[in-house]
């Protein structure tokens, strides 16, 4: 079974309101969006836990809002074990630290800054994740 993935008008759609939220984030707190700073601020920083805990609680809020209102499931499988999981999430943890941000705030806020360092640490995402797929398409 062939599965069509172009999609143009809700990706246009999504990138729209990712840039709205971007902007609105930046007008209301003065601060830019990156997952991985916000969560990292939610464990270790007094100022503006309250607001990083809600975005992070709008990001898991969101779907479920999208089934209740478009009655369409969002089908979720985990194809690996919880370990290997685990110890994934902990290498791109290390990898934000290292990279000094996540792609959503280099590839979103840090390009729309035209930051030389977000555009090469995105450049090097995209890179590293195409050649993921190929060997593992390869595999």
């Amino acid at each position: 079974m062939n599965i069509i993935n172009f999609t143009p008008v809700p990706a246009f759609t999504g990138g729209v309101i990712i840039g709205l939220a971007v902007v609105v984030f930046f007008l209301l707190n003065g601060r830019l969006i990156g997952i991985s700073g916000i969560a990292s601020n939610v464990l270790t920083e007094k100022n503006n836990r309250f607001d990083n805990f809600l975005f992070l609680l709008g990001l898991i809020i969101g779907p479920i809002l999208y089934t209740v209102f478009t009655n369409q499931q969002i089908n979720v499988t985990i194809s690996n074990s919880y370990i290997l999981l685990i110890i994934a999430g902990l290498l791109v943890g290390l990898g934000t630290r290292i990279s000094g941000g996540c792609t959503s705030g280099h590839g979103i806020s840090g390009i729309g800054r035209f930051s030389l360092r977000s555009i090469i640490a995105t450049v090097t995402f995209m890179i590293v994740g195409i050649i993921t797929v190929f060997i593992k398409n390869l595999i």
